[in-house]
C-alpha cells in the first residue's frame, strides 16, 4: 500500500495495455502474413500506441517527485504523499496522456487516403500512417514532431531537476551507508528511466538520420517493446 507500489501497479498495468495494442498484430503479420487492417483500427491503434507511450513518461515522472519527496522531505512524506495526493497524480498522468494525441490522430483521419493504403510499417505509427496519405503531410509531421519533442523533452527535464535535488540532498549525508541506502531506493527508477529514454532516441535517430527505411521500423519497434520488457524485469529484480 505503500506510494511507490502504487504507482508500480500503474506502470504494469501500463505497460501490459502499451504491448498489447501493438504486438498481438505485430505477431499476426510476421507469422501469419496478416497484412491487412482497417482504417478505425489502424487509427484506434494508433491512438493507443501514443497515449500508452506519453503516458509512460508523464507516470516516471510521478514516480521521480515521489522518490524526491521521500529523499528530500523525508518526515514530510507521509503527509505530502497520501493516498489520495497519489491517486490524483495517477489519474492526471492517465488524463493527460489520453487528451493529448486526439487532436493529432484526428486530423489524420481526415486526410486523403486510397481505398488501399500501404503503411510500411508493422503497426500504425502517426508519421508511417502520414506518408501513405495523398494530402500534404508538411503540417501534420511538424505538429507529431512538436508534440513528440514536448512529451519527451518536458517530463525527462522534471526527472532529472528531481534528481539533482535528490543528489544534492543524498551528498548532504555524513555516513556512507546513508548515501548508499537513499542512493538503492532510486536505483531501480533510474535504470527504467535510462530504458525508457534510451529507446525513445533510438527511435528519433531512426526517423532523423538518413539510414534506410526498415532501420526507421525497428527502431520503432525497440521502442514499443524494450521498456516494457525490461521493467518488470528491473522491480522484480529489486523486489
Amino acid at each position: 500500500h505503500s506510494p511507490m507500489y502504487f504507482f508500480l501497479i500503474n506502470l504494469s498495468a501500463l505497460d501490459i495495455l502499451f504491448t498489447t495494442t501493438t504486438v498481438p498484430k505485430m505477431l499476426s503479420l510476421l507469422f501469419l502474413g496478416d497484412h491487412f487492417l482497417s482504417f478505425p483500427a489502424c487509427f484506434l491503434q494508433m491512438y493507443l500506441f501514443h497515449s500508452f507511450s506519453c503516458c509512460e513518461a508523464f507516470i516516471l515522472v510521478v514516480m521521480a517527485y515521489d522518490r524526491y519527496v521521500a529523499i528530500c522531505h523525508p518526515l514530510h512524506y507521509p503527509v505530502h504523499m497520501t493516498p489520495q495526493t497519489n491517486a490524483a497524480l495517477a489519474a492526471s498522468a492517465w488524463l493527460t496522456a489520453l487528451l493529448l494525441p486526439i487532436p493529432g490522430v484526428a486530423q489524420t483521419s481526415h486526410m486523403a487516403f486510397g481505398s488501399v493504403a500501404h503503411v510500411y510499417h508493422c503497426f500504425c505509427d502517426h508519421l508511417a500512417v502520414l506518408q501513405a496519405s495523398c494530402s500534404d503531410t508538411t503540417h501534420q509531421t511538424l505538429m507529431g514532431f512538436c508534440i513528440a519533442m514536448t512529451v519527451s523533452l518536458l517530463p525527462l527535464l522534471l526527472v532529472l531537476l528531481s534528481y539533482a535535488h535528490i543528489l544534492a540532498s543524498v551528498l548532504r549525508i555524513s555516513s556512507r551507508e546513508g548515501r548508499s541506502k537513499a542512493f538503492s531506493t532510486c536505483s531501480s527508477h533510474l535504470l527504467v528511466v535510462g530504458t525508457y529514454y534510451s529507446s525513445v532516441v533510438i527511435a528519433y535517430v531512426s526517423y532523423r538520420a538518413d539510414l534506410p527505411l526498415h532501420f526507421h521500423v525497428m527502431g520503432n519497434v525497440v521502442y514499443a517493446i524494450l521498456t516494457p520488457v525490461l521493467n518488470p524485469i528491473i522491480y522484480t529484480l529489486r523486489n
